[in-house]
This record gives structure tokens, C-alpha cells and sequence, in this order.
């Protein structure tokens, strides 16, 4: 099993777009894939709406998307291919505990993609990618600690210079970099990158 996970800076620069994008291209990698959602306090991992249930009870949650109207992210992931698609809601700082089950689901999986800067606290994949755009001026915490664990940049192309405050971008400065222009959020060099570094990934299973 290879294991491709899909970070970024901030909200909405494209993660979703990048990992479905790579759902479709390389379908011959029968991908199950993966979101993280960690909420702030008083909201409801169990259904995502503000809640002051007991955190021991709803402080994660983990369900398998069925639907396939491509209205919300995780049925974006299955409209473009994957063979199974979960979404995992925690509270800020509890994804460890949400970590034993998530290992289950994914037990018998041909290959994982994730949609998380955080989940590399505790699994270590085979490519990560993190996507930056200079026009959005916030800059995760999650995504400067994981900076240096980057095997390529995904860049949106930007007239200006970034904007973050306090961000060295030295951990990156070897990376590849591939430049997006939006509404394309995966190139084809993009997918000949991680073709070439999952090879192995995409040989058929004939166990």
C-alpha cells in the first residue's frame, strides 16, 4: 500500500481539488481516501454543528461517505473514483484518539490518500505534497511544523509576493515546485511526479 498525503497553508487553497484531481488521473491506484476535520470548541464532531455535549462522548467521529452528488468534499472524492472515502471529524488536538480506528478502516486499503496536514503526527507516507497560495495570507501552524517533510510544492501562480508573517519557506527551497492556475489544481506534470514516486503503487495486485 502506498500512502499519499495532501496538505496546504490555509482553507481553501485547493487540497480537495488536488487529491480528487488525483483520484481521476490515476485511477489505476484504486485509491481509498481520507478527510480530516478537526473543529474548534463547541462543535460536534459527531455531526459537525455547534454542540455542548461532553467531549468524552462526541469528541470523534469517523464515517464512510455513500453519497455521490459531489455537493461536499469527501463525495467529491467518490464521484471522481475512489473505491471508499472517510471522513474523520475530531476536536482540536484529539485526532490521536480517533487514530486506532481510522488504522482499521484503512486495513486492506490498495492505496490511501489524505486530506491532512496533521495526520503526518502520526503516520509517515510515501509522498507528501502541500499546496501554497501567496494570496491567502493565513498560515497553519499544522502546515509550517510539516514544511520540511514536503516531497514537492503545489503553487498557485500569484502576481504578488506572499503575504505570511513569520514563515520560512527554507524547509521547501529544494522541493520541486509546480505551479497551478485554478481551475486546473493538478497538471500533468503533477501526475507524472507522483506516478513516478508511487510506481510500485500502481502495479496490480494479483494476491
Amino acid at each position: 500500500m502506498s500512502l499519499v498525503i495532501i496538505g496546504g497553508h490555509s482553507r481553501s487553497v485547493g487540497k480537495t481539488s488536488v487529491v480528487a484531481g488525483l483520484i481521476s488521473a490515476l485511477a489505476e491506484f484504486e485509491w481509498t481516501a481520507a478527510k480530516i476535520t478537526q473543529y474548534g470548541h463547541g462543535i460536534c464532531s459527531a455531526n459537525g454543528e455547534a454542540c455542548d455535549c461532553a467531549t468524552g462522548d462526541h469528541s470523534w467521529a469517523i464515517t464512510e461517505e455513500r453519497d455521490r452528488t459531489g455537493e461536499s468534499d469527501t463525495s467529491r472524492f467518490l464521484v471522481a473514483g475512489a473505491a471508499r472515502v472517510f471522513w474523520v471529524r475530531t476536536e482540536q488536538g484529539r485526532l490521536a484518539e480517533a487514530m486506532p480506528m481510522l488504522r482499521k478502516r484503512l486495513e486492506g486499503a490498495r492505496n490511501v490518500i489524505i486530506e491532512s496536514n496533521s495526520i503526518l503526527k502520526f503516520l509517515r507516507p510515501d509522498l507528501y505534497l502541500t499546496i501554497l497560495d501567496p494570496g491567502t495570507p493565513d498560515f497553519k501552524k499544522s502546515a509550517q511544523e510539516f514544511l520540511d517533510r514536503a516531497d514537492a510544492v503545489i503553487l498557485h501562480q500569484s502576481p504578488t509576493d506572499p503575504s505570511w508573517q513569520s514563515v520560512s519557506l527554507k524547509p521547501v527551497a529544494d522541493c520541486p515546485v509546480f505551479q497551478i492556475k485554478p481551475p486546473e489544481y493538478v497538471t500533468p506534470q503533477i501526475i507524472e511526479f507522483v506516478r513516478a514516486k508511487l510506481g510500485i503503487g500502481a502495479v496490480p495486485n494479483n494476491r
